[in-house]
Formats: C-alpha cells, structure tokens, sequence
C-alpha cells in the first residue's frame, strides 16, 4: 500500500466518527446534571473578574481575532518574541551585599548551569567594587541584573571601564514600584524620573543589550493583586516610562527596548501561561501606538520569578514542589528569563543546597522535559487561547481605568491602586482563612512533629525597614499567604518552649464509626495547624469511658466526633461531665447540627467546627482562651 491510500485510509476511519455540535453537548451536560444549576456546578469564577467554561471548542477562539493563526516572533507577539525554539535564561538570584561572597557564589551558579544572575549592588561605590563584584563574569554570555543600587547612573559610570558594547544588563531602576512600596519616590517624582531619562541617554549606543528600567510587577502579585491587577498595573506602569521618558528628548525606539518586566509566577498553571502571552500581546499594542521605526521596539521582554506570596515556612519542601510547577508556567508562556527562588529563602539565607535545587529545577525542565525546544507550546489549545483572550480583555479595562485616572503615578499618589490591590488581597486571605485556598502543610494537613522556630532567621533587611521613614502617602504591602498561620503556630513554639508543654487536644470519638473517623480526621488537621497536640483514639463504647479518658489526658480542649443524630444525646452529657470536673476546659463540637446548636451551647459546648468555619479567627480565639499569646 502506498502513501497515497494509507492517507486515504486515515481519512475513511475518521469519518467514522461524525462531529458533535456544541448544543448537543450541552444537551448531555444538562441531562446529566439532573437539575442541578450549571452556571453553579460548572462555571468557574475567577479572582480576576471573568468566568471560566467546563470546556471549549474550536468556535471559542473567535475572541482572539485570528491572531492566534500567526507564527512566534510575529506582532504582536501573542506567540512569544522568539521566532524558532523557546530557550530563556535560568538565573540564579543572590542576595548578599558582600561584594567577595557575592562574585563567589555568582561564579560558582554560572559553572553549574546558571545563564543569569542577580546582584545586590548596593555595596558597589567605586569603579573597583563593580570590578570585584563581576569579576569573572562574563557579561557576553551571561546576562547579570543588578538591584539595590543607590544611583544607577553612578553605577553605570562604574561599569564604563568595561566592555559593555557586547554585555547582557539589567538595572532594577524603578521608581514607581519604589514609590509603590515606600510611600515616597526615592528623591522626588521629578529627579527619580530626570534619573530614569539620564541613565538610559548614557546607554544609548553604547550598551545595546541593557534594559535599564525594570517594571517590577511581581510586587502586585506578592501584594495579593489578581493576576488582572498585576498585568493591567505593570502595563500602566509601562506606559508611565514610555510617555515620560519620550518626552524628555528620547525616542521609543530609544525607550521602549530598554524596559523589561518582573512578573511573579503563582500556582495557578493555566492562568499563568495565559498571562505572560497576553503581557505581550497588549504591550505591543500600547508601543504601536507611539510609532516606532522598528517593530521590534513593541517586543516585551520578561523576567518571571516565582510567586513569594504562596510559599511557606512549615513543610518548607512542598515550596520546591510549588516553585516546579510556576517554572513550568513561566517557560510555557515565553518567559525570557526565569529565576526560582530557592525553597527555603522565606525564613533563612539560602545556603548551597536551596541554590543548587532551584537552578537544577530549571536545568531538568531543559534538559529533561525539552520545554526550551517548542516555541509557544500552548498554542491552538482552546482553553489556553481563550484564558489569553479573557485576561487581556480584563486587564486592558484595568490599564484604561489607571489611565483615565491620569496615568500610574497619579492614581499611587492617590492611593486608587493601593486600595485596589488590599480589597483583592482580603478576599484572598479569607480564602486563606477559610481553606478554600489550601497551603499544604501550613493551613491543611500539616507535619504534626515539625517545629520552625529555631530555624528562622532575622536578617538585615528586615531590621532595616522598621527604620523607614513615614510615607507621604498610602503604601502596598507585600505578604505571604501563609504569615498569618505561620504566626499562630510560631505563637505555639513559643508558648511551649516558655511552660514546657503545648495545648492538647483530645478527641472524643463515639457513635458511628464513618462519622466518627472522618471528624476526627477533620479535627486533627483543624488544630495541628495551630502546633497543639492532638490525641486521637479509636472510639469509645460509652460516654462515661470517653469522659474518664480525657480527664486522664488533662487535655485543654475535648472534640466529640460523632453524628449529627447522636450529638442530641452525647453532646450534653460529655459537655457536662467535662465542665463539672474542670471548669475552664473547652468542649467543641466536630460539625454543626444546626437544629440543636443553640440546646447544645446552653449544655456548656463552646465551639463547633466544620468545613465553613473561619479556620484562622477560630484558632485565634483558642489562643487567646489558652492564653498562648500573639
């Protein structure tokens, strides 16, 4: 058989198989839904303010205007900047300001796979200390971003002794995010700007690949911004340099390539890789409209680190897990550099090992999973071309508002952004709070035996920012989704290594075995993510067995894990026989009968809890009880 009829074949066989139209199969969905409310049971609605289908089809791409038929490395680069393969740069962030220790480490990343690092240059305060701190480095090959400078253009005046017409750099020069974070501009609006317009004229063909002006829009995301309010935010932010710097006696050709952008990557996978593609896709469409010479002046340059705001101090481990996948996102949507943070970072310096698992993660992810060998490997998914449509189209009304309001600047000193930015942050930490966001190990399922507290470094910056001066107008606060969890369980630590014991909690199990183990189970988890110690126990045959046990345990708290039906009868009883023998014990209920709750609390329980509990404020309120200070 020759080619022609095996294609032939292939085509018959096909045929077979008749397509399904989308009504018939929402037909089937309704139908197996029995009743039940689609837009509820089915749609998605998402933190950044659009609803997400239970699948999509190839109709469903209409809302990319056909753009998604261009090739990589075409305007306006939804595809990504690169025309041929998607290879970015695996750096290696380091943070230490010793000039000697610095260089070391940097050298040390680079022979072991590192194509970038990160620098503090604040130490850097003559032509001999950029000397030592790159010393070699080299700046063709490797890409080197240097933060924490007290002027850029002083430093840049340090560097000029080198070779820079042929070296990779990157300048974290960011006045806005400086204003952003401080409630001040560095100097004043005026001079960090005229600062921003002076570094870059220096540059001018001298340094073609420097990109000195970074938009660190990874601070939104660690604010608990949307990933809408993050893209939306930096491209406002953007705009604010282009049109300053332009009007200061630059070109755009001249502005545009000097800037690249931090985005944060977080856990949300898909969303993730929508956003960087949709970064810049609107990015290209904001540049045209200053007219540049060259095309490639629209292209959007993109550093992605992992998120800050989702790692955790307890079962630090399930960071490396977290940061994989976020290294996933970032080189699935085109991410020219990438940095994973090490594993450990959030509560110590990271030391040789995090360092080496964080550029190893990137390494295996070339290496291994060839995820540099595809350009835009998430094209043509319906799915991902129509989260790129929807955050686009969300985070463009974003970057409209910002302008309308007189551009990024003005709406900071204003407080507009800031406030948008905490409305979206609370709701993120009730979910936190609540357990609709899971942090594994810290506010579900936590290691029961691990203890942080010696482990926990205080470092110098930390020390330093309690010193700042009072801002002259409103701040955006960066966090961990973790710290306020983090704080009850340190608050525990502490509490025992003071008295020599922690707060106990013995579970009453009793009744129905299936309920009984299930509640115990939920119980276990719901106070070990305070540190308190948690007795568990098979069952018991009686009341007056269950009571007698947990007296003898001398606990502080007593669970019933029972039924709703039982808890009529045993609730009571339990609740009395506790309190007549200590007074000050604390009886909860593993549930909520929400028939008897009033009759069971006039018995003497004190707490019920169940999967709508605010998890955090119930556990605050056991602290206080407890008397394990915050």
């Amino acid at each position: 058989m020759d080619t022609q009829d095996k294609k032939n074949k292939q085509v018959r066989l096909f045929d077979e198989f008749p397509g399904i139209d989308t009504q018939a199969w929402e037909s089937k969905i309704t139908e197996d839904l029995k009743g039940a409310d689609y837009e509820k049971k089915l749609i998605w609605k998402t933190n950044e303010g659009f609803a997400v289908k239970p699948y999509y089809r190839a109709e469903d791409l209409s809302p990319l205007n056909g753009q998604v038929d261009l090739l990589p490395g075409q305007f306006p680069y939804l595809r990504g900047t690169k025309p041929t393969g998607n290879d970015w740069r695996i750096c290696q962030s380091i943070d230490t300001a010793s000039i000697t220790e610095a260089n070391h480490q940097a050298v040390e990343a680079i022979e072991k796979g590192a194509t970038a690092v990160s620098l503090n240059a604040s130490g850097v305060k003559s032509a001999s200390d950029a000397d030592n701190l790159l010393k070699n480095i080299d700046l063709s090959k490797v890409w080197v971003n240097l933060n924490s400078a007290s002027s850029y253009n002083e430093l840049l005046g340090y560097l000029n002794s080198k070779q820079l017409d042929e070296a990779y750099l990157t300048f974290d020069f960011d006045p806005i995010s400086y204003a952003l974070l401080k409630g001040n501009f560095h100097t004043s609006e005026k001079e960090d700007m005229a600062e921003a317009a002076a570094l870059l004229k220096n540059a001018v063909g001298k340094i073609p690949h420097l990109r000195g002006i970074t938009v660190n829009a990874h601070f939104f995301h660690n604010a608990g911004a949307t990933l809408t309010q993050e893209l939306g935010y930096a491209l406002a932010a953007g705009n604010e340099y282009l049109a300053t710097l332009t009007s200061n006696g630059l070109s755009i050709d001249e502005v545009a390539p000097k800037i690249i952008f931090t985005f944060a990557t977080g856990s949300n996978y898909f969303m993730e890789i929508a956003k960087l593609r949709a970064a810049r896709m609107l990015w290209a469409r904001i540049v045209e409209q200053y007219n540049p010479k060259n095309e490639c002046s629209a292209k959007m340059r993109i550093h992605s680190v992992t998120a800050n705001w989702n790692k955790t101090i307890y079962d630090p481990y399930v960071n490396v897990l977290r940061s994989t996948t976020e290294a996933m996102s970032a080189a699935l949507g085109g991410a020219d550099m990438i940095t994973v943070l090490p594993f450990d970072y959030v509560y110590k310096d990271a030391d040789g090992f995090s360092q080496r698992i964080a550029r190893n993660q990137q390494i295996i992810l070339k290496e291994e999973s060839s995820l540099d060998k595809v350009a835009d490997p998430a094209a043509g998914s319906y799915y991902v071309e129509n989260l790129t449509a929807s955050m686009a189209d969300a985070a463009w009304k974003i970057f409209l508002e910002t302008e309308e309001a007189g551009g990024m600047i003005a709406s900071v000193k204003a407080g507009t952004v800031q406030q948008k930015v905490a409305e979206s942050a609370k709701k993120r930490r009730d979910d936190v709070a609540t357990r609709k966001m899971v942090l594994l190990g810290t506010n579900q399922y936590p290691n029961l035996g691990e203890n942080m507290l010696e482990k926990i470094q205080v470092t110098e910056e930390e020390e330093v920012e309690a010193n700042d001066p009072v801002p002259a107008f409103k701040t955006m606060d960066t966090f961990r989704a973790a710290d306020e969890f983090e704080d009850l369980r340190l608050a525990t630590e502490i509490y025992e290594m003071e008295e020599g014991k922690r707060p106990v909690v013995f579970l009453l199990t009793i009744g129905n075995l299936a309920m009984r183990k299930a509640r115990a189970g939920f119980s276990t988890n719901f106070f070990g993510v305070a540190g308190y110690k948690v007795i568990d126990n098979a069952g018991f045959g009686s009341v007056i067995e269950g009571v007698n046990a947990a007296l003898s345990a001398n606990p502080d708290i007593v669970v019933i894990c029972s039924s709703d039906e039982e808890y009529v009868e045993i609730a009571p009883e339990v609740s009395s026989a506790l309190k007549a023998a200590k007074e000050n014990i604390q009886v909860v209920v593993a549930g909520y009968p929400k028939d008897i709750i009033e009759s069971l609390k006039a018995a003497g329980v004190d707490e019920f809890i169940h999967v709508r509990t605010n998890v955090l404020e119930t556990l605050y309120a056991f602290q206080q009880k407890l008397g394990v200070m915050l």
